[in-house]
């Protein structure tokens, strides 16, 4: 810019100065409205309203009001205003070149001698995990106020809060602070995606997280309600889906549909195999309008599931997938949240393990809350309704925003900034798409 205006005469490049600056403050508050990056709209059903940018640019300049423009065009929940501050302190850690590295050992229990323990003090202290009123240590162990601070740390980098420094928290500790930098700019981008939720009360599953929040509201605080454990896409070939809708009702005592994927690679093959499956299963044939044509496999019906006149569901049971209790948001991608039998697995760390919907650790918790403005659905009605058939549907008093988020910087109320792993690759690919930015105007 400074070489092009250089080699044009002085009123000229003057007017060409005033339009491209103008043409970049207009870009600039473009992007923090919607975001720099290319994207689908998440939402079917909650269209933001479109921004009229001349308008609002032109208003701003005459009013001197530029800085109230920005303010009111970026989103306005508490979750973007605290990775802003984030933001600015990760900033000023990363620019610290006094900040050290941990000299890395196989594993590190407490009370074990490690001379790397200053500079495990002065990285904790850094980055907020060890209070700094802590005296500083010259004592070549890992012990005391270094392990209540590593787990601290753990927690908010979504690992075992044992204390035990192995290889995930020795890399999590090492991890450049630059990188760090990087995943809040890339959920600040993500969060200028959403529509306007404000108002709401709303679910969110983060998905790198393995975590739900409830959230009576987005404004405040920005402390959920209600927070659990939750089970995700495979990140291998199922994936779960990146999208905001809206939560009509509750399903009690599920049948589970099964999705013709898994019909086709998992079931067929095993029904070949031993046609008392379905028996076995408590799952029954389904035809056109959901007329239920029995449970006998015989080489007709093989081929009619093959060609799609039948389906297959499951009962309700102990053994449904699906749990006592669904959560429908009607969407494109025919996911959902649901409870599940199989509770052993909340207690991996890493829970990537369904074919695309979302399983609840605490289901009876959550739809007691998404129906708590419901007089006819109490806590007792909806423990009875899950516990006792037949098949029941309640509706929500009004829509409730369902938002499958991705983000792996988040800033959590009590516990701080916390970090999580790109499990789906989601943030190298949107890393590469804003650096393969247009080019200046």
């Amino acid at each position: 810019l400074a070489l092009m205006l250089r080699s044009t005469p002085g009123g000229v490049a003057a007017m060409r100065f005033d339009l491209l600056l103008s043409v970049a403050f207009v870009r600039f508050i473009a992007d923090l409205h919607a975001g720099r990056a290319p994207h689908a709209p998440l939402s079917r059903t909650m269209p933001d309203p479109p921004l009229d940018l001349a308008a609002a640019v032109s208003a701003a300049l005459a009013g001197d009001s530029v800085s109230r423009l920005a303010d009111a065009v970026a989103p306005r929940t508490a979750q973007y205003r605290n990775l802003r501050v984030e933001l600015a302190r990760y900033r000023a850690l990363a620019a610290d070149s006094s900040i050290p590295l941990v000299p890395v050992v196989e594993r590190l229990n407490p009370d074990d001698p490690y001379d790397g323990a200053p500079a495990l003090a002065r990285r904790l202290a850094a980055l907020g995990d060890l209070p700094t009123t802590t005296p500083p240590t010259a004592e070549s162990r890992y012990a005391g106020d270094l392990v209540k601070a590593i787990r601290r740390f753990q927690r908010r980098h979504g690992l075992t809060a044992d204390g035990v420094i192995g290889p995930l928290t020795f890399r999590a500790l090492n991890t450049p602070l630059s990188h760090r930098v990087r995943q809040i700019e890339l959920t600040l981008e993500r969060l200028r995606w959403l529509p306007s939720l404000g108002g709401h009360r709303l679910l969110v599953v983060n998905i790198p997280a393995f975590r739900l929040f409830a959230f009576d509201s987005v404004g405040g605080t920005g402390s959920p309600t209600l927070h659990m454990r939750v089970i995700v896409g495979r990140a291998l070939d199922t994936r779960t889906p990146v999208l905001v809708e809206q939560l009509r009702y509750l399903e009690f005592q599920p049948y589970w549909n099964v999705p013709r994927s898994i019909l086709v690679r998992e079931i067929l093959p095993q029904l070949r195999r031993r046609p008392t499956y379905l028996r076995e299963h408590d799952m029954e044939l389904v035809g056109q309008r959901d007329r239920v044509v029995g449970d006998a496999v015989t080489p007709a019906v093989l081929q009619r599931l093959a060609g799609g006149e039948l389906r297959l569901r499951q009962r309700p049971s102990p053994r449904n997938p699906l749990g006592r209790v669904k959560f429908v948001f009607p969407n494109t991608a025919d996911v959902y949240l649901h409870g599940t039998p199989d509770t052993a697995l909340f207690a991996q760390e890493r829970r990537d393990f369904s074919h695309g919907c979302i399983r609840e650790e605490r289901p009876t918790d959550l739809a007691a809350w998404a129906l708590g403005d419901r007089v006819v659905w109490p806590r007792d009605s909806v423990i009875a309704a899950m516990a006792a058939k037949p098949t029941r549907r309640a509706l929500l008093s009004r829509p409730m925003p369902v938002v499958l988020f991705y983000a792996t910087a988040v800033a959590l109320p009590g516990v701080g900034l916390a970090f999580y792993e790109d499990i789906y690759g989601h943030d190298r690919r949107l890393d590469e798409a804003l650096r393969a930015d247009r080019t200046p105007p």
